[in-house]
């Protein structure tokens, strides 16, 4: 890997693919095990057994965030149930090859989760695949640009609500009667919710209504020892990218540190909010945005 990836004014290339994008089919490799030195190169994640024995459930987990996750995941100790789907095999693979090259468990799920049925299933398997649900990563997202809302259809609204937030409830409500003291859930967010970016309203809109699902149900269960969390990443170079996004938002895809993040940046507070690092804080949402102030 360049060391430029982690460098100030790192950018990153104009390309286009189909949504969602494939993982290896991205022009720069994104990192999922390394972060930035003082010196603007970089340095492998070292694992201190934060996470050992813990058993994670991870939505999207077949390439940027999700992927890195798991990887961070595995070498802090922690097995994964990767959820991805159906088209996404390749990449999915490659992160169960990552897992287990880390010495823990990998375990991949096809499913559509915008079916409430699929999320009950998912549950089902991953108590069946690991015995446990300690930790449970809501991550997959739908996005896509559309800059006026009478150009938003009513069937893009409904899908993005149906990815992006309905599968948070879905999951969290099977997943909880199977988790106890000590369990987390994080979700994902994003500084869109923050900032109002007017070309992904619905996105944008579906992201503030996790934030706020994501205190609701910290406050219902804070006082039975299990977390809920969630991290609001700002520019991180993932496969949305170049699917989603047009030659404008691509050319201009940085934050205040003068570059995107990597997904191992977001993944590592993940593994903070996962781990007792984080006992105190919950209904909490982490602004790994690379600088930018919003107002919580």
């Amino acid at each position: 890997m360049p060391d430029s990836q982690f460098k100030e004014g790192h950018s990153v290339p104009v390309t286009h693919q189909d949504f969602p994008g494939k993982e290896h089919k991205m022009p720069i490799e994104a990192q999922y095990d390394t972060l930035p030195t003082d010196e603007g190169g970089y340095q492998k994640y070292q694992g201190v057994g934060k996470l050992k024995g813990k058993k994670a459930i991870i939505t999207g987990g077949d390439s940027g965030i999700g992927r890195a996750s798991a990887v961070l995941f595995s070498l802090e100790g922690a097995d994964s149930f990767i959820v991805y789907l159906p088209d996404e095999e390749k990449d999915a693979q490659e992160t169960k090859k990552m897992v287990e090259a880390n010495g823990q468990k990998c375990h991949l799920y096809a499913s559509d989760i915008t079916s409430k049925d699929n999320c009950k299933k998912i549950v089902d398997e991953a108590l069946k695949a690991m015995g446990a649900i300690n930790i449970l990563f809501n991550n997959a997202a739908y996005q896509m640009m559309i800059n006026d809302i009478h150009d938003l259809s009513e069937e893009q609204w409904e899908h993005t609500f149906n990815t992006n937030i309905h599968p948070m409830f879905y999951l969290s409500k099977y997943a909880l009667p199977h988790m106890k003291k000590g369990d987390t859930i994080i979700n994902n967010a994003s500084i869109n919710a923050y900032v109002g970016r007017p070309d992904l309203l619905d996105y944008t809109s579906t992201k503030g209504a996790i934030v706020s699902f994501t205190r609701g149900l910290s406050n219902q269960f804070v006082a039975k020892g299990i977390r809920v969390n969630a991290v609001a990443p700002g520019p991180v170079w993932t496969p949305l990218i170049p699917a989603t996004m047009n030659d404008e938002a691509q050319k201009s895809f940085t934050s205040p540190m003068g570059r995107p993040a990597q997904p191992s940046e977001i993944a590592t507070c993940v593994v903070f909010l996962a781990a007792k690092d984080s006992s105190a804080i919950s209904g909490q949402t982490i602004h790994c945005n690379g600088g930018t102030i919003v107002n919580g």
